[in-house]
């Protein structure tokens, strides 16, 4: 994105380890129009983290950029993680995933049969397109000033999981498709957001074979190959682990947390480049 100010970013810890591959970097903003893209040998999709408010106009300069060179992750994964509907589709391949209605009409009768539905006293909403958990809510009663926003746009109603208050949410990393380290996100006291630009707390931790195995099925749901990608897990009141998201457009890698994190995104993105040249 043009103006990082106010979010986290350890991307540039990986342009060393990329130069010592005979890889060199140049980082620009997704609506950059001074640099021709076929400039380049591979495009990474890193920080732009504010697609979700431009996303007829993010989509397209990703077409551009697959029409010039290799973009990584691909827009045909992109296009499919764009809409949290996905979610709906790894349900029915077997995936676990926080329970989740599709909704477009925001309304308080419709509230209330959600607190039904989930037998719950809390409720997060937000937008089937977003980041950075933008227009996310945590509500308990039916907040008539948000009918407008989500009558705009479709939308994702799940219980509050109060796991993610009491534990947290773990996120794991996968570069060329083979595991590279794990975190734990926990939001700061008073809040439910686990993102950093929130005042979440992040630590690295080693998982257990029941989350490594949780997060490999989802995983292996997707059938294109990935440069990255991310898979974020909340415990659930039986003790597994539900799919909270699969992020495979633009996220946060927390390459700072894995000492050998940087080297081994370095080498997955010279196995795509030298792969591709060697083809």
């Amino acid at each position: 994105m043009d103006d990082l100010t106010g979010y986290v970013s350890d991307d540039e810890l990986a342009v060393g380890p990329l130069a010592d591959r005979g890889i060199a970097v140049d980082t620009l903003s997704w609506r950059q129009r001074t640099q021709e893209w076929s400039d380049f040998d591979a495009v990474v999709i890193r920080t732009t983290w504010d697609y979700q408010r431009f996303p007829n106009d993010f989509l397209a300069v990703l077409d551009e950029i697959e029409r010039s060179t290799r973009l990584l992750n691909p827009a045909s994964v992109v296009r499919w993680n764009f809409d949290k509907i996905y979610l709906k589709e790894l349900s029915g391949n077997a995936v676990k995933i926080v329970p989740t209605l599709f909704e477009t009409h925001f309304s308080a009768e419709n509230f209330a049969a959600w607190l039904e539905e989930f037998e719950t006293p809390e409720l997060i909403v937000k937008p089937r397109v977003s980041a950075t958990a933008e227009h996310t809510y945590r509500l308990r009663k039916f907040d008539a000033a948000l009918t407008e926003s989500f009558e705009a746009r479709p939308f994702l109603v799940q219980p509050f999981l109060e796991t993610i208050v009491s534990e947290g949410e773990y996120s794991f990393f996968y570069f060329n498709g083979e595991f590279s380290h794990a975190i734990l996100k926990e939001p700061k006291p008073l809040d439910f957001r686990v993102q950093e630009e929130h005042g979440g707390i992040i630590t690295a931790i080693a998982p257990t074979d029941e989350m490594r195995a949780a997060a490999s099925k989802a995983l292996a749901a997707v059938a294109e190959p990935l440069l990255y990608a991310r898979v974020d897990l909340v415990r659930d009141a039986f003790d597994g682990f539900q799919l909270m998201e699969l992020e495979l457009i633009e996220p946060a890698l927390y390459l700072r947390m894995d000492r050998e994190a940087p080297t081994r995104f370095a080498d997955a993105v010279a196995a795509r480049i030298w792969n591709q040249t060697c083809q």
